[in-house]
């Protein structure tokens, strides 16, 4: 497996995203959807001592997190990454869009390269992601992907999960 952190932090483009890693100027951006630990950023100090935390996993190897630049709008719309360790060959993927961005077909686009590099480039063999069996638009993102139901958690979420094989396939 090659798993972060990485001599260069990995960049991922596409014709109309970049995934980059996110800097202290893009953090009054993104203060809406910064989290860490599920708990939401409420001011542009929080959010950077929650990017200075995703930066230690990194640095510590449990994580990698991407801000998603739309490249027409020329600022990070979102996030994604990879988070809470890759124990077994397994990689938990998050993400979060700015609600103006949301509809436009740019998470679809920015999971599927997320997960091609976790596949291919870090060495996973099984992505997961959790989320509530409310948000309807994230459980259909998930099966667009391929992602199958793997368990019922607390609190109304659930566990998806895809294999490479099935990724690979698809």
């Amino acid at each position: 497996m090659n798993l972060p952190p990485y001599n260069l932090f990995p960049e991922i483009k596409t014709d109309r995203l970049y995934l980059r890693e996110i800097q202290t100027a893009d953090v009054n951006d993104i203060i809406e959807i910064s989290y860490y630990n599920s708990k939401q950023a409420v001011s542009e100090e929080e959010a950077q001592e929650m990017l200075n935390k995703i930066n230690t996993d990194y640095l510590n190897g449990s994580s990698i997190h991407w801000g998603i630049e739309e490249i027409s709008a020329g600022r990070i719309t979102g996030t994604i990454g990879f988070y809470r360790g890759f124990d077994h060959g397994t990689g938990e993927l998050g993400c979060v869009m700015l609600p103006s961005f949301r509809g436009k077909g740019i998470m679809t686009e920015a999971m599927r390269s997320a997960v091609f590099f976790g596949f291919n480039t870090a060495g996973l063999n099984r992505i997961i992601a959790v989320t509530s069996l409310h948000n309807i638009k994230a459980l259909k993102l998930l099966n667009r992907l391929g992602f199958m139901k793997s368990s019922e958690l607390q609190s109304d979420n659930a566990g998806y999960e895809l294999t490479k094989n099935k990724f690979m396939n698809s």
